[in-house]
Order: C-alpha cells, then sequence, then structure tokens
C-alpha cells in the first residue's frame, strides 16, 4: 500500500540534520522528481505471517535499508536514497508468493525475517519507473491477523504506537510504521544510531488505547501524518515512542 509522511510540528525536528527531508520547512519536496521505497512482503495462502511480526518486521526493513552502506556515503544506492528523500517520503508495500517472491529476490535489495514475516526491502525506484517483476505484484487488500493476541510492547525499546481511531488494511499500516521507524532513526544520534543497528533494531508495534493515544498525538514526539491519498482520510497515525531507548540497550556479544 502507498503512503506519504510529514512530521507536523516544529518540536519534532528535534536533532534532525538540517537537510532532513522530515523538516516541515522543506517545501519544495512537491517539486523534486518522486520516488518510491519499495517493500515487497512474502505472504503464501497456506502459511502467512503474523500481522504484528509483519508490521514489526516491515518497520526493521525500512531502517537496515537506511543503515546499510550501500545506502549512504558513495555507495551504490545512495544516489537512489538521496533523491527518494529529496522528494516525499514515499513507500509501497507489495505482496509476493511462490514465483513471484522468488523473482523479488533476485533483485538488488535486502530480505529482513521476522518470527513468521519476511519482507525485501528494494532501493527506491522513480514512481512510474518500477522494475516490471515488481510492478506487476499485487498492491492493494493485503490483509493479514494475528493467530493469537499480541505481547505487550517491549518498552525495553522504541515503540511504535498505532492510531486506533483507524481501519487500516496490514499493506497500508505496514508502510505506516515504516515512516515511524524512519522518523524515530532521524531523530537519533549517530552513537544511538549504531546502538539500534547493533543490536538488531529491536522494536514494538502496537495499537495504542484512545486515551494514550490522544496524549502520544500531542506529546511532541515523531508523529506520521497521512497524505490522505489512499484508504484514509489526512491525518495522523503512528507516534514514535521511546527511540532514544536505543542508547540503553545492550552491547552485542564481542565475537
Amino acid at each position: 500500500m502507498s503512503s506519504n509522511d510529514t512530521p507536523v510540528s516544529p518540536s519534532e525536528t528535534a536533532g534532525l540534520p538540517a537537510d532532513s527531508p522530515f523538516r516541515p520547512e522543506r517545501t519544495n519536496r512537491d517539486e523534486a522528481q518522486q520516488y518510491v521505497l519499495p517493500l515487497v512482503v512474502h505472504i503464501e495462502k497456506a502459511a502467512p505471517p503474523a500481522r504484528t511480526d509483519a508490521l514489526r518486521t516491515a518497520a526493521r526493513a525500512v531502517l537496515v535499508m537506511l543503515s546499510d552502506e550501500r545506502s549512504v556515503g558513495e555507495g551504490e544506492w545512495a544516489q537512489a536514497m538521496r533523491d527518494w528523500q529529496d522528494a516525499r517520503i514515499r513507500k509501497v508495500v507489495r505482496r509476493a508468493r511462490g514465483a513471484e517472491w522468488r523473482k523479488a529476490c533476485a533483485l538488488p535489495g535486502i530480505t529482513v525475517t521476522g518470527e513468521s514475516a519476511e519482507v525485501r526491502v528494494f532501493p527506491p525506484v522513480p514512481l512510474d519507473g518500477w522494475p516490471k517483476e515488481l510492478a506487476k505484484l499485487q498492491v492493494s487488500g493485503t490483509e493479514l491477523d494475528d493467530p493469537e493476541p499480541p505481547a505487550a510492547p517491549d518498552h525495553a525499546g522504541p515503540v511504535l504506537w498505532l492510531n486506533p481511531e483507524l481501519d487500516m488494511s496490514a499493506g497500508k499500516e505496514m508502510a505506516q510504521v515504516g515512516h515511524g521507524a524512519q522518523l524515530a532513526w532521524w531523530d537519533l544520534s549517530e552513537p544511538e544510531r549504531t546502538a539500534w543497528r547493533e543490536a538488531g533494531f529491536p522494536l514494538s508495534v502496537a495499537t495504542a488505547s484512545e486515551d494514550r493515544w490522544r496524549e502520544l498525538a500531542v506529546s511532541g514526539l515523531p508523529v506520521v501524518e497521512d497524505a490522505g491519498f489512499t484508504e484514509i482520510a489526512p491525518g495522523k497515525t503512528v507516534v514514535a515512542e521511546g527511540a532514544h531507548r536505543v542508547g540503553s540497550l545492550p552491547a552485542p556479544p564481542r565475537p
């Protein structure tokens, strides 16, 4: 599912680089060529992933792409990443199975696995320049369920809180939590980013209670505001809470 996002208040820009595409003053984003970050979730009919795990895995996939050495500096994907972030931050989640999934995995990208989910993230492509192997994949109607009630969020790390008032497909929610993870990433210092990356990007995804959401929405924490092009009206969808807790994550074991 396609989605865009922008921050909604100056308080959310604390710690963001001056050239961050998430800063509200970047008003020229609509004038730049538009790119999209493709994500493909592996969904076999006989064994679909659990919904919450697919959301977590999609969020982690975005973080893995942002931090990959090929995405920064002079890396082979770095220019595409810069072009993408100079425009609106678009993500599209498609689904694949069988031969479609195998063809997607043959393209340059990174596969991130969760407990039951597999999500492959690809370097950004022009909005109208999708590889044919991805362009034909289904984007709408991606529905998943949790076979058992998901565990409570782990407050030792970041939590991506979903707006309880919205009814979104799993694909739409995957794009939204991907936005939330990206906002959290931009809110961190380099040492915090390193700690999070080395820990494997632990995070939780949960739907907030109505009372909790009202608090989060005005808390000044990084918040995703959807443009309202698909499924839902414009408005706040995800709040990233506790991102700076990654600085206290245990150091990885030494080899």
